[in-house]
């Protein structure tokens, strides 16, 4: 998995122009965040074709690649490829960009790695309420408290970390830009305001405000450090820089942030609060209902995160938040949902598990693998996502549901509902319920309008190609063998998700012979581009995918060759791929190929009746009972 994941980063960074062409770079919860110095450079249908990708998409002045659930592995890996010294020395070459898409980078770049530490921070605050309710601590313990202001510390220290996260954006000293965070919740700051008393700066008066847990003075401040900073890098001789630069940056730029820069934030979040307090008042519904209807097309641009500033604005202004909390909730769970119908509903092997697996991870709030695997490519999924999210969101709209931490937008994130009034909790479930009730109904109905060939359990019918028909009590089918070589029982193969037959019943074959062959007549329902497995579909509803050898896909196709085409009709013995065995085996790869019958679910078993380990091509294999 390691090599898989190591080749990939160093494919991703090859594609997006090379290191020198990355500004920044950045990760959130599922997608990679690049600024490049050039976007016509990138070659992004290279990156989208890669195996890892879900989709590669352009918004905000970013290059996003999604990702998945194992953005933090691929991270980890385009890291490696990335000089950032290159990088800094390329400030003059970057594209012009608007200044609406400056903002929306720079606020998506500064918040996207907050967000897991913040969504860390509303777990731990749910995991404690979850305690509260069952008895098993009390308000006045000690545990309570201790674990509450362990959840509180990124908000209380929220202008720390947004400096720490603006600067690495803005390219400047993020230690000098956490030290101007320091000053404005310094304990004397605190004792200056609540004295009440005029104070001033070389006669420059200051406005005395609580910056703890504000957002917008310290994104100002560091704004200004990062035009302040170069100035004097630039002014001051090399040999004194080291004494000089960070004297009068932070001095500089202190003085301008607590006289000038930082009430103005403050003034621009007094407002904010205002707004938000109108909002609760008048329009509430409103949000939440539109939230939850179009954020997975917020998602699908990469704009969802530019949210997130406003949501924790309101959380750390009114103590509660229903910005994007209840909607975006709604709209995930009816995207895995949608997606979990589609997998019950689809005769696809490899359509059947995508959607299967990220309907799973789209009900735990990551939903970009069930959006741009399943949702957005069928249409019909999207639209009954759409209608469920917006019926949900009606409801929890017009109960104006808040929540009182920020976590993950999924089933985890019920907890962080209990609170104060726990008919948020109530509420966002009887939402939930609607969105999940409306969106599955609705999914299945268009399934039968958009969906050619549902699965059927008829397996009966007499299949020309097919073996003999076993025609006693329990009638049977005998699949006959796409492959010469030696045969491998399923629980032998060197590949846990093979071995442990989660991805259905069958054996594999070990070949000594470069060709797999059709061992039916019927269908090819999928070939994978890399051209190392293929899905077949017979003409009485067997589901087969046979699998070239183990993590053959990173050779991208190299020394396979396929003879047919996706929706092609087969018939038996017809010549479907053909590879380099020698090569492949020289290549350092097991050869071991499962065959394996993807809708295990419509048979009583499925067995092998050899005795032997040696079979020829069109040999009986396989015998599933009905």
């Amino acid at each position: 998995m390691g090599k898989k994941y190591e080749k990939l980063g160093k494919d991703i960074v090859e594609k997006i122009g090379g290191s020198e062409n990355v500004s920044t770079f950045t990760h959130c919860m599922t997608r990679l965040r690049f600024a490049l110095n050039d976007n016509r450079k990138a070659n992004l249908e290279g990156i989208k074709s890669l195996d890892g990708i879900v989709n590669v998409i352009e918004s905000g002045g970013q290059v996003q690649v999604v990702v998945g659930a194992h953005v933090e592995q691929v991270y980890q890996e385009v890291v490696k490829h990335i000089k950032t010294s290159e990088n800094e020395n390329n400030e003059g070459s970057h594209e012009k960009k608007g200044f609406l898409n400056k903002v929306i980078d720079f606020v998506s770049g500064t918040f996207g790695p907050l967000i897991p530490a913040i969504a860390g921070a509303g777990m731990i605050k749910a995991v404690l309420a979850l305690l509260l309710v069952f008895n098993l601590i009390t308000r006045e313990s000690e545990t309570y408290y201790v674990i509450s202001f362990m959840a509180d510390t990124i908000f209380y220290f929220l202008p720390i970390v947004l400096a720490y996260s603006a600067a690495n954006k803005l390219k400047c000293n993020p230690v000098f830009a956490m030290v101007l965070a320091g000053i404005l919740i310094h304990p004397n700051m605190s004792e200056l305001r609540i004295a009440g008393e005029d104070v001033s700066i070389f006669g420059i008066p200051m406005s005395l405000v609580n910056y703890g847990s504000s957002v917008v003075p310290i994104l100002l401040i560091v704004w200004a450090q990062s035009y302040i900073e170069p100035f004097f890098k630039k002014i001051i001789p090399d040999a004194v820089k080291i004494i000089f630069v960070p004297l009068f940056t932070i001095l500089v730029t202190g003085i301008i942030g607590v006289s000038l820069l930082g009430p103005i934030g403050s003034f621009i979040g007094d407002y904010l609060a205002m707004a938000f307090d109108l909002l609760g008042a008048q329009g509430s519904w409103i949000i939440i209902f539109l939230i939850a209807t179009f954020w997975p097309i917020l998602v699908m641009f990469g704009i969802h995160y530019s949210l997130s500033p406003l949501s924790v604005a309101q959380l750390t202004t009114l103590g509660y938040e229903n910005i994007i909390g209840p909607g975006a909730m709604l709209a995930n769970l009816a995207q895995g949902v949608a997606a979990l119908v589609v997998g019950l509903r689809v005769k696809d092997a490899a359509t059947k598990q995508i959607a299967s697996s990220t309907g799973i991870t789209g009900l735990m709030g990551i939903t970009e693998p069930a959006l741009y695997g399943i949702n957005l490519p069928k249409k019909y999924p999207l639209i009954a996502t759409m209608i469920g999210g917006a019926c949900g969101g009606l409801y929890a709209g017009i109960m104006n549901v808040s929540r009182y931490a920020i976590g993950h937008s999924g089933i985890p994130a019920i907890p962080l509902y209990i609170g104060e009034n726990m008919w948020n909790l109530y509420n966002i479930l009887i939402g939930s319920v609607i969105t999940i009730i409306v969106t599955a109904v609705l999914t299945y109905i268009l399934t039968f309008k958009y969906e050619k060939d549902l699965p059927t359990k008829d397996v009966s019918k007499q299949n020309e190609g097919i073996g003999d028909v076993n025609t006693t009590m329990i009638k049977s089918i005998v699949l006959s063998s796409a492959m010469k070589g030696e045969i491998v029982p399923l629980s032998d193969v060197k590949d846990e998700a093979f071995a442990t037959e989660a991805m259905g019943k069958g054996i594999a074959i070990d070949p000594s012979e470069g060709k797999v062959v059709a061992p039916f007549n019927g269908e090819i329902v999928s070939l994978f581009p890399t051209k190392h497995a293929i899905g077949l579909l017979s003409e009485n509803g067997i589901e087969v995918l046979i699998h070239v050898g183990l993590n053959t896909v990173e050779l991208e196709g190299k020394y396979f060759e396929a003879h047919v085409e996706q929706g092609q009709k087969i018939t038996t013995g017809q010549t479907l791929l053909t590879f380099d065995l020698d090569k492949i085996r020289q290549a350092g790869y097991v050869t071991q190929t499962p065959i394996i019958i993807t809708n295990t679910y419509n048979y009583s078993d499925v067995s092998t009746s050899k005795t032997n380990t040696k079979i020829d091509f069109n040999n009986d294999l396989l015998i599933l009972k009905a």
